[in-house]
């Protein structure tokens, strides 16, 4: 890793603990080095936890996070933690997927970014809950995001 872009990396690499909570979580970046090119990337996190704020009871999500960079790419590392931490986080569905889009958004500053997050029933209803900043950049390629609705046993 003696490219300069990538010289200010410090979880990628080593050993890194989780951390406790999104707020601690540190987000790192790298310089878009395709940054003339448009194109999408698409993180997929099948196994995303967090908790009920009322009962404490485990919550479960796929999420499916695409942007088109801007300057910035996310190191994927770094958005691992990120989502690992809110495995302890106490929030509704709606705040979770919402605020992991707000601070990448806030972050990497994309061309455009949506999220979708489709998470398991508690209850008897499955929540899905779908955000992006805006409209698609002209000539830009997005594949659907490949997850089927809840049909429970039907």
């Amino acid at each position: 890793m003696t490219d300069s872009i990538y010289r200010d990396l410090k979880q990628l690499g080593g050993a890194t603990r989780i951390p406790a909570s999104p707020e601690e979580a540190a987000l790192e970046r790298v310089a878009n080095p395709q940054a003339d090119a448009t194109y999408t990337v698409r993180f997929t996190a099948p196994e995303f936890t967090s908790l009920c704020p009322m009962t404490g009871q485990p919550d479960f999500a796929h999420l499916v996070i695409d942007y088109v960079p801007g300057p910035w790419l996310v190191e994927s590392k770094s958005l691992k933690l990120y989502l690992t931490s809110f495995r302890n986080h106490g929030a509704f569905h709606e705040d979770c997927t919402i605020s992991i889009a707000r601070r990448l958004v806030e972050f990497l500053e994309p061309q455009w970014l949506r999220i979708g997050g489709y998470w398991y029933p508690r209850g008897g209803i499955p929540i899905d809950v779908f955000w992006q900043t805006g409209p698609l950049p002209d000539g830009t390629w997005i594949p659907d995001q490949g997850v089927p609705p809840y049909r429970g046993r039907g």
